[in-house]
């Protein structure tokens, strides 16, 4: 026979409305091709937004349309050097999940 849990024991096991919220779309936003391969492409190391657009054969205005997406998830900062911004990752956790994710579609 099954314990019946109550009311406030399974509120406890509930994600709050914010986590859930900001986890659902940290998911969005790595699930669009074109992040995934700027996000990737800044696990090495920085780069302004005309040298992801030139590695990547982006339009400069789609890389900077999809940086200010990934910068307001916090996903990655910028730095500024007189008139370049230089962008790089900025959460170790997410860029680790994406990173497990590559390698496990890259092993199948």
């Amino acid at each position: 026979m099954m314990a019946h849990k109550e009311p406030e024991e399974i509120k406890k096991g509930e994600l709050d409305k914010y986590t859930l919220n900001l986890v659902s779309q940290t998911f969005k936003t790595l699930g669009d091709p074109t992040r995934i391969r700027i996000l990737h492409l800044l696990f090495q190391k920085e780069y302004s937004v005309n040298t992801i657009a030139k590695v990547l054969d982006l339009q400069q205005s789609t890389v900077s349309h999809q940086l200010r997406l990934l910068k307001n998830l916090r996903l990655v900062k910028y730095r500024r050097e007189g008139t370049t911004l230089y962008y790089s990752h900025d959460d170790e956790h997410v860029i680790d999940i994406l990173k497990q994710a590559i390698d496990h579609a890259s092993h199948h």
